[in-house]
């Protein structure tokens, strides 16, 4: 049984609030989990304390047990001084849907050119050595 930190829904209708737990990770985001750690309120401003509250403790007992947090959750601990959140970098990001497919296409068009031209290479070689014999 893998164990998963992460944040489960709660509240009402556009507004959130997340219960960070200790769950399987074959359970539905918003259904069972085995402990609840703390909570995360996204609509308080970044500024108020009442925004996150996590027992660090018992995150640090269940991630000695195994428990993998999830993504956000990282973050958090990465906040809090607990865990060092690797940096991502995803420079394909940054340039815009249009421009990442011209230039897919025009990749695959210089391979399959590439390969077209060894292919017509390959049989124009045997064909022009029949001729001369």
């Amino acid at each position: 049984m893998s164990l998963v930190i992460r944040l489960a829904r709660a509240g009402t209708k556009k507004r959130p609030v997340y219960h960070v737990v200790v769950a399987d990770n074959r359970a539905p985001r918003d259904g069972r989990f085995i402990e609840r750690l703390g909570y995360f309120n996204p609509l308080l401003p970044k500024e108020k304390t009442e925004r996150l509250k996590l027992d660090l403790e018992k995150v640090q007992a269940w991630m000695k047990k195994g428990a993998q947090p999830s993504d956000r959750v990282m973050r958090f601990l990465d906040a809090a001084g607990i865990m060092k959140r690797p940096k991502r970098n995803n420079p394909e990001k940054a340039i815009p849907r249009k421009e990442r497919k011209a230039k897919e296409e025009a990749a695959k068009a210089a391979a399959g050119g590439a390969a077209g031209q060894a292919a017509a290479g390959a049989g124009a070689a045997p064909a022009a050595a029949a001729p001369a014999s």
